[in-house]
């Protein structure tokens, strides 16, 4: 089931944008224009994360934390255009887990949602198991084997797979899959991700020259085929 992001920002141009990029990562999206309207979704919705802005009419950033967090421990991170450290301290002590900063990189905001709901939720994460045909990948001792015989692969190899076999016959686009890969410490460009897709094939298909597991789309990206 996907996860909810309710986001609370009286930009709409903002809002808009957000939700079409994280609603694209595969996660349900909610949307609220003020922090009054926010606290009512988010009571009757049960998010599973909130991205807050600040500055907003009626009741703002710093008030919803504050009426919040006697409700709910739900992450929430805080996009702010206030650049002052009174500002961040003040919202991280009303309970704001993170904080990023207008205008703020999409990848970095992507690889922080996705800390933050693990940290929110070990206990999922380390149950989780992903099988695709004969490939299984254990997150909990983050190693894949196929036919119960171990493959090695390098972390961000093992990130890869795992992001295509969590969407299967979902088609991922080179930047989608570059933006996910940041958080591990990938810095390369889509050119480099195609080196790294190359390795990974070499590791878990039958026939690396001819692939049937994870398979390009061309002109888009690439597929996982369950």
């Amino acid at each position: 089931m996907a996860e909810t992001i309710l986001i609370i920002d009286d930009q709409q141009n903002l809002r808009n944008m957000l939700k079409d990029f994280f609603s694209e990562q595969g996660y349900h999206v909610l949307t609220a224009k003020d922090g009054q309207e926010g606290l009512f979704v988010a009571r009757y919705e049960n998010p599973d994360l909130i991205l807050l802005d600040i500055m907003m009419p009626r009741l703002d950033g710093y008030q919803f934390l504050q009426a919040f967090r006697k409700e709910s421990q739900v992450p929430v991170i805080v996009l702010t255009a206030k650049t002052e450290e009174t500002d961040t301290v003040q919202g991280l002590e009303l309970g704001a887990d993170d904080y990023v900063l207008k205008p703020f990189s999409m990848r970095e905001l992507a690889a922080r949602v996705r800390v933050a709901l693990r940290r929110a939720n070990p206990s999922v994460e380390a149950e989780e198991i992903l099988k695709a045909g004969d490939v299984v990948l254990n997150v909990t001792t983050h190693t894949v084997s196929i036919n119960k015989e171990a493959v090695l692969l390098t972390p961000i190899e093992f990130e890869l797979l795992s992001i295509l076999m969590r969407s299967p016959n979902k088609v991922f686009t080179r930047a989608d899959l570059v933006d996910r890969l940041y958080e591990t410490g990938f810095m390369g460009l889509e050119s480099t991700l195609n080196v790294h897709v190359r390795n990974l094939r070499a590791k878990v298909e039958k026939d690396p020259a001819n692939p049937s597991l994870i398979t390009t789309v061309f002109g888009v990206g690439y597929r996982l085929n369950k």
